[in-house]
């Protein structure tokens, strides 16, 4: 039932955004830039907005349209107008007293994605620990896009939350919705990062401590005797940057030469399609093929598993793989996948907690600022099943 409720939100916005496409009118258009403007933080508390002439050239509308948005954005509490002066920009944070007069609570989940692979669990555990409290639970996935989450920040920005449970979309690149996150904080709402989070926010995070499961992962290879180990890492995630450099930090702990060609990198746009290309391409054409494999997550390592079976690899006699994130999938192949715990219900349950907590303190101290609070970082353990050999001298090389 969760699922499904999941897949009917992400159908609904589907069909929301195929209407919004082709019904918007120029006044929607001209009101809904006033409001990013507003959202962004490029129009500050009590700072005065561009005057009716210059969005009537902005936008090539009349001035009709034009007072029309901006006299709804004022009724809306958007805006305010003073005599003889212009129209400025209303500080919204002081509607947010108005928050505690309403009883119902209300918390943001926001992740890249909804259904897939580990997010299910996360989500429930969050979900659950909320609905014990009281707390009405409102999903988002931002399928990994940075646009996708600019809406969905300026979606939250607009309504009653209470708090915000987010993971970061592409958290190894520069993000350009910082100022959507700064204007929550300039409202007083409080929000906290899994998985991953934005360095330059410092916020509150709950996180695993991927440099060392990647060493993990390198390391346990290299103890039953891999020297030959490919990587395959996904950098546009801070996680699998991290992951690399525990694979790096592993092979130069145990003086195990790099071989350059053996690190492939990709990107969540090429995560079906490169990982997969590069490992057939390498058995292909390389006579020598490396015993061991190191793989950002489980769901990478089964499509590595289909190409080993494709080429007449037997997993571990050939080659050894170890996986990431003990997904329910490290357990439904015939090659049950060692791989790195990733503790999903707890890190929904903690994220539940942990956003309460401000919440809860910020509520008791009656303070704009955000009280403080810490992150959790957990350690990773090695989950071991029969997807790894261990190489002796002998049979060193397939």
């Amino acid at each position: 039932m969760v699922l499904l409720r999941y897949e009917l939100i992400r159908l609904a916005c589907h069909i929301n955004n195929y209407r919004g496409a082709f019904m918007k009118t120029k006044y929607s258009i001209v009101k809904e830039y006033i409001e990013s403007k507003v959202l962004d933080g490029t129009y500050q508390p009590n700072q005065k907005i561009s005057s009716e002439s210059e969005f009537m050239k902005q936008f090539g509308v009349s001035r009709h349209t034009i007072r029309r948005a901006i006299g709804d954005l004022v009724t809306e509490g958007w805006l305010y107008r003073e005599q003889g002066s212009g129209t400025f920009c209303a500080d919204r944070s002081t509607m947010q007293s108005l928050r505690n007069y309403d009883k119902q609570k209300n918390i943001a989940i926001v992740t890249t994605y909804l259904s897939d692979y580990i997010f299910p669990s996360i989500i429930r555990g969050a979900e659950a620990q909320l609905s014990e409290e009281g707390y009405q639970v409102s999903i988002f996935s931002t399928n990994n896009c940075q646009d996708k989450e600019k809406q969905i920040l300026e979606n939250l920005l607009t309504q009653n939350f209470d708090g915000v449970i987010v993971e970061p979309t592409k958290s190894a690149y520069s993000n350009p919705n910082i100022a959507y996150y700064l204007n929550l904080e300039r409202l007083s709402i409080p929000y906290i990062m899994i998985n991953a989070y934005y360095d330059e926010l410092g916020p509150v995070s709950i996180v695993l401590d991927d440099e060392r499961g990647g060493f993990l992962q390198t390391k346990y290879l290299i103890e039953q005797g891999h020297k030959d180990i490919i990587g395959f890492f996904k950098t546009d995630d801070i996680q699998g940057t991290r992951r690399l450099k525990g694979f790096l930090k592993a092979h130069r702990t145990y003086k195990i030469p790099i071989n350059p060609g053996n690190i492939i990198t990709y990107n969540t746009d090429e995560k079906d399609s490169k990982p997969v290309h590069e490992m057939d391409q390498l058995l292909t054409h390389t006579r020598q093929v490396p015993t061991g494999i190191v793989c950002y997550n489980d769901e990478l390592a089964m499509n590595i598993l289909h190409v080993l079976r494709t080429k007449g690899l037997q997993i571990p006699e050939d080659v050894s793989i170890i996986g990431y994130d003990d997904s329910p999938l490290a357990e439904i192949s015939e090659v049950k996948l060692t791989s790195i715990l990733h503790p999903k219900s707890k890190m929904g349950k903690d994220a539940a907690n942990k956003i309460i907590e401000l919440i809860e303190s910020k509520d008791i101290n009656n303070e704009d600022a955000l009280p403080d609070v810490e992150s959790i970082v957990y350690e990773p353990e090695i989950v071991i099943r029969n997807s790894v050999r261990t190489i002796t001298d002998s049979n060193e090389s397939i």
